[in-house]
């Protein structure tokens, strides 16, 4: 357990922090662009390099792979958080329409969700109360509690953004070897995906309970995987084709 806290609780740090509100998460967004990017384009080099294609091919392949695979994967961010934040605008109208129309029946439903809290007679009863006094209070909670909606917000520009970003620059490590024009670009691709791999879990691992060795372990093996899997398929079909 750490011996220290995360943040400050003096009175002053706690309202400053809580005025600022919950920050929209965009860290899945980055470990998910960096670690595809880093597959897919490796993926693709390891391929080519089954395929005993040539230094200047591999650099096309990857770098197509890297702009063609990295827009679509923002692309497809944006689409997915944008319904997602377009869902949680019509669960809000939804909530409100359903206050409006029957207060009593949504009253007790804020009720029944303290009482499997655990709450009970006055407690419960005050509660509810001091709830239902508020009408945003209100919906965030049925929001959150009924549908797992989060009170945070996400844009669904900078998930996309980040997400792209990530893809980006991790996958141009796999080819920065080939545009260098280093002799041994193959092996030198592959330490450095390696690296990036292990730097991935690990940096993972400061948002999770896992050890930050364990996290870049797996990072690495699912990479290496991809990895391999993509290299024989070029070694076959360069010796079938």
């Amino acid at each position: 357990m750490p011996d220290e806290l995360e943040h400050s609780h003096d009175p002053s740090a706690i309202a400053a922090r809580l005025a600022r509100g919950p920050r929209a998460n965009y860290l899945p967004d980055a470990v998910y662009g960096a670690i595809d990017g880093t597959v897919t384009t490796f993926a693709v080099v390891s391929g080519a390099i089954g395929a005993n294609l040539s230094a200047r091919v591999v650099l096309i392949l990857g770098a197509a792979n890297l702009l063609a695979d990295g827009f679509s994967m923002a692309a497809g961010n944006y689409t997915a958080s944008k319904a997602a934040a377009e869902q949680a605008s019509r669960l809000r109208a939804q909530e409100e329409r359903h206050i409006a129309l029957d207060a009593p029946g949504e009253t007790d439903e804020v009720r029944e969700i303290f009482r499997k809290k655990g709450y009970a007679d006055e407690a419960l009863e005050t509660l509810t109360r001091l709830v239902v006094s508020r009408r945003d209070v209100w919906i965030d909670l049925m929001l959150s509690e009924e549908y797992g909606i989060a009170a945070s917000s996400r844009s669904p520009a900078w998930a996309a953004g980040v997400t792209f970003l990530a893809f980006a620059i991790a996958g141009l490590v796999p080819l920065a070897p080939f545009a260098l024009g280093i002799t041994d670009g193959p092996f030198i691709a592959i330490a450095l995906t390696a690296i990036v791999f292990m730097l991935i879990g690990s940096l993972k691992s400061r948002w999770s309970d896992r050890s930050w060795w364990a996290s870049g372990l797996e990072t690495l093996a699912i990479g290496l995987l991809a990895a391999a899997v993509a290299y024989m398929v070029g070694a076959l079909l360069a010796r079938l084709i």
